[in-house]
């Protein structure tokens, strides 16, 4: 049975107005994962979730199905992307969708690889866990070079060590969480929460895992493409 992919696309965007369907290089950004997870032949379906006339007129002209509408309420700033995937995860499977598997994808974060999405649903089927995030080890780490404001409103190491690592490289490991979720449906559906019980990580590059939220991300994210650093 193959996953499907699952894309939440919403409107009215703050940081940059119509984000999802502004125009990266020769299309709108939303299109750039539709078709790659279209031409990666790992999906049965291709699925949207948008209150937008305009992005669902667009996702369908580049081939994605968007079978039902988002409510208004699921399309706000306060709204999160758990209740979104909830509603969108039951709505498909009581219109008769037949999956035991999904990847959430986020379209601002269009340079994820299909090698990585195939290898992230390998990585849960194998291990039997609950979802699989894609990640980069993050070189801001908030037990070396991270702070934030204590009760007395003074700086102070996010992380405490007993002894505080000297290099980044001797700090543990954190990871950036990025565009890439991949869930066993009925645990998702269990717990009807983003972040499960049993989590793993599966590594992609910094440079795959860019996410386009603001206008030097954008340009960023044409001169990678105009350069021709990423496939």
């Amino acid at each position: 049975m193959k996953p499907i992919c699952f894309i939440a696309a919403r409107g009215d965007s703050k940081g940059v107005p119509k984000k999802n369907i502004r125009l990266l290089i020769n299309k709108p950004l939303i299109a750039h994962t539709i078709e790659k997870s279209i031409d990666s032949k790992i999906f049965s379906h291709v699925i949207v979730s948008t209150e937008d006339d305009e992005i669902a007129k667009i996702s369908k002209q580049y081939g994605a199905e968007v079978p039902f509408r988002r409510p208004r309420r699921l399309a706000t700033d306060t709204a999160g992307m758990g209740d979104v995937m909830v509603h969108g995860i039951t709505k498909l499977c009581s219109l008769g969708y037949d999956f035991d598997t999904f990847v959430n994808r986020d379209c601002t974060v269009p340079f994820i690889r299909n090698s990585d999405i195939q290898g992230s649903i390998n990585l849960l089927k194998r291990e039997k866990c609950d979802v699989v995030y894609g990640v980069y080890v993050q070189h801001f780490n908030p037990y070396f070079n991270m702070m934030e404001l204590g009760r007395d409103k003074f700086l102070t190491f996010s992380k405490k060590m007993k002894i505080r690592p000297k290099r980044r490289q001797d700090a543990p490991k954190v990871y950036q969480l990025n565009g890439l979720y991949t869930y066993n449906t009925k645990r998702f559906l269990k717990f009807k929460n983003p972040f499960l019980p049993k989590g793993l990580p599966y590594e992609i590059s910094p440079e795959t895992g860019l996410m386009i939220d603001t206008e030097l991300e954008f340009r960023i994210a044409e001169m990678m493409l105009k350069q021709k650093l990423i496939k």
